[in-house]
């Protein structure tokens, strides 16, 4: 077409249009026919800053898209009708003119409310987005924006977050057609980015957090497609960085900042933020020195190079319910990091196993003081960071670690004031195995055989004679055997002063056991029915272990003055010392009980019965006490035997409990209460006097020479001429209840 033609053609619509203007009432009452019968033709342009633009506009695309009922003029305003073709400038076209609520429905890009809406400005336009004369519905499977096309359409200017987005977990389930996979909008309506004016990080922060619940947790086509539960996944808003974003930290991780935006990955990929070979740097992100120190230990050593199976931040401290270490129900909680964050790797016999490390460590921890005071509910005694470290943890062959045997003094040093080296001569995690501590080994060892040959003796010689002796009982109650009827006299056993010792030592020694065994068996069901009854019980179980023990060495220390200064005790010690009788008594009564003898031993004022229990109970007595303050003041006994001194007394003292509690048990209580000749109870402990049928039955030969004694007065009386006395019928029973 030549340049004469086309400014005749042109000429023709300008004279048209001008017809039309003129016979028209008004501008506004103008036609989308009027503007196409020139902007119909597709070689019409126009100059703008330096380009030709196209001012055609197609009206088969105008009739199909969202504005294709409304006037050309309706959005293009500010026309002067006597000025054609229009030269002027033209006002900017403003879709906010019609739309006044998009800066709130298009939070993504705020610059749309101060925008020009001319190419060429850094502002985003609405026709950068929707189009022109195109625009169609999102609705539409055709629109830019609709849920299909909506990454290829925001990927045209996005290309870097495109590309991560593609290879994301959200992008593969997008382009897999996964129900409830989101798009670009899904996130981006809402206000989640920094590019809005006037609001802060929190702000941000809990935006986001909403928008990633509100799939994760609230669709229930997204749920039916996790495997995190909706408890885990909730978790985070009572974790430490939830709970701590909710009072308006903005420092705190949200679930970008671990998980990320465009490049969300599933924790299996190794590029994944939350790939627990990542999980260092995805953490140090926020705790920078904290991670410098994991770098440095031997878990971040592992870890750097790749090895899965070391630790990481999130196998100690949690995924999404993070808590703080005072919390007391956080994995790293003083209570709790010991059982609940040690304990599964280094219990575990395929990891031990495959990297060398011993098996034991959990086992032996929970075995010393430390770990059982811990079972017990202490949140002040030591746990396995204590001396190990926490994120700095090293191996004991590194100088720097806090578990090098010089550093020892130090580490132990925080909690047993003045320790020195000496608390590093000998094994930390004690164990009583012959390669390890073969000091340790003989004691356990010696002390097993003794408490099965003693307690076992002691069962099979009472047994013997509950046997004889309910035997007997039978035989009298079906009248087949005559009952022996001795008198009714009473004779003094215990005066009130060894009552009172009695009684003293049996309040002592039994809440030392039942404190001893509540700190060695923590988990034992009567332990926990204590603590259901109330805690308080097993808090002070310290301070009444040690108030016990200090009750039984001074109630020891008072009988040692008595049989030493006082006539009656002399008499007693005299009495209570061993003879070569004695055992041959103890084998007499054994043939006796086994049926091999008919004649039953006849025994004096102690047998090799309470002779035996009195002298096990001063050795036992010595053993506790010293012991027991060994452990009670460590520090000073740890500093002057060693490390290994205090692990024998320890031993010494676990085992010796033992043998005192079932000997009692065995020994004591059948003699005072199982012995059908007493049965329910002796209450010789209480009233201090004993029947004469016990007398005659379980001390003959004392219950004669009391009879000896007692004729020997009667004929002394008699004979001084004491006739007053002879006659009262209460001198003589006064005499007999006074002896001894």
């Amino acid at each position: 077409m030549t340049i004469s033609r086309i400014l005749l053609t042109r000429s023709f619509k300008f004279g048209l249009l001008w017809s039309i203007i003129l016979f028209s009432p008004s501008l506004f009452a103008q036609s989308k026919s009027d503007c196409l019968t020139c902007h119909s033709d597709q070689s019409l342009t126009a100059e703008r800053n330096g380009k030709q633009i196209s001012l055609f506009a197609d009206e088969r695309v105008l009739n199909s898209s969202v504005h294709g009922k409304l006037v050309c003029v309706a959005c293009h305003a500010g026309f002067d009708m006597n000025n054609i073709p229009h030269k002027e400038k033209i006002e900017p076209l403003s879709c906010l003119t019609c739309h006044r609520d998009a800066p709130q429905k298009h939070k993504f890009h705020p610059q749309m409310a101060k925008t020009t809406g001319r190419d060429g400005t850094p502002d985003i336009s609405c026709k950068q987005c929707h189009g022109k004369h195109d625009i169609i519905s999102p609705k539409s499977i055709y629109s830019k924006f609709h849920s299909s096309n909506q990454l290829s359409s925001c990927g045209g200017c996005h290309l870097a977050e495109k590309e991560k987005f593609v290879a994301s977990s959200h992008g593969k389930a997008f382009s897999g057609g996964v129900k409830g996979a989101p798009t670009c909008l899904a996130c981006h309506q809402n206000d989640i980015t920094k590019i809005r004016p006037g609001r802060d990080s929190v702000q941000i922060k809990l935006a986001q957090e909403r928008v990633c619940l509100s799939c994760h947790l609230d669709n229930p086509d997204v749920r039916a497609q996790m495997s995190p539960s909706a408890g885990f996944i909730a978790a985070y808003e009572g974790s430490v960085h939830g709970s701590a974003l909710a009072k308006g930290n903005p420092r705190v991780a949200n679930c970008m900042d671990c998980h990320g935006s465009h490049e969300m990955r599933k924790g299996s990929d190794p590029l994944s933020r939350t790939n627990k070979t990542n999980i260092p740097a995805t953490c140090s992100t926020c705790h920078k020195d904290i991670g410098k120190e994991y770098a440095q230990s031997i878990h971040g050593v592992a870890a750097g190079k790749g090895n899965p199976e070391s630790a990481v931040c999130t196998d100690c401290h949690g995924e999404h319910n993070i808590l703080r270490h005072t919390d007391p129900k956080s994995p790293v909680a003083t209570r709790n990091v010991s059982l609940q964050v040690c304990s599964p790797c280094h219990s575990s016999v395929r990891l031990t196993q495959k990297y060398g490390i011993a098996s034991d460590r959990f086992s032996t921890f929970s075995d010393s003081y430390h770990g059982l005071a811990i079972k017990g509910g202490s949140i002040e005694v030591a746990n396995c960071a204590s001396c190990h470290g926490s994120h700095n943890i090293k191996s004991s062959k590194d100088s720097t670690s806090t578990i090098f045997p010089t550093n020892l003094a130090v580490t132990c040093g925080k909690c047993h004031s003045g320790a020195n080296e000496r608390f590093a001569m000998g094994s930390v995690h004690v164990t009583v195995a012959k390669q390890d501590d073969p000091s340790l080994y003989w004691i356990s060892t010696i002390y097993v055989i003794l408490i099965v040959t003693v307690v076992g003796g002691m069962f099979a010689h009472n047994t013997a004679d509950f046997i004889r002796k309910a035997k007997r009982k039978l035989l009298v109650r079906r009248g087949l055997l005559a009952e022996e009827h001795v008198g009714h006299r009473l004779y003094l056993r215990m005066a009130l002063n060894e009552r009172l010792q009695h009684g003293s030592l049996l309040i002592s020694f039994t809440a030392l056991v039942v404190t001893g065994f509540m700190l060695r068996y923590p988990d034992a069901w009567w332990v926990r029915w204590m603590r259901e009854v109330s805690n308080e019980v097993f808090d002070l179980r310290s301070l009444i272990h040690r108030t016990a023990g200090v009750v039984m060495v001074a109630a020891s220390m008072y009988h040692i003055y008595y049989v030493l200064f006082t006539e009656r005790g002399k008499e007693l010690v005299r009495d209570l010392l061993p003879k070569i009788q004695d055992a041959s008594d103890a084998i007499a009564m054994l043939k006796f009980n086994f049926g091999f003898s008919k004649s039953k031993p006849l025994l004096g004022r102690f047998s090799y019965i309470e002779k035996s229990e009195y002298w096990a109970l001063v050795w036992g007595t010595v053993v506790m006490a010293v012991t027991g303050f060994i452990m009670w003041f460590d520090n000073t006994f740890i500093g002057l035997f060693t490390k290994l001194g205090y692990d024998i007394a320890r031993l010494i003292h676990f085992y010796e409990a033992w043998l005192a509690t079932l000997s009692i048990i065995v020994w004591h209580f059948y003699f005072v209460i199982f012995n059908p000749d007493t049965y329910p109870i002796n209450l010789a402990f209480f009233t201090g006097t004993l029947t004469e049928a016990e007398m005659a039955g379980e001390h003959p030969l004392e219950l004669a020479e009391l009879r000896k004694k007692e004729e020997e007065r009667d004929m002394i009386v008699v004979g001084s001429g004491d006739t007053n006395k002879a006659s009262d019928p209460n001198s003589t029973k006064n005499e007999r209840r006074d002896h001894k």
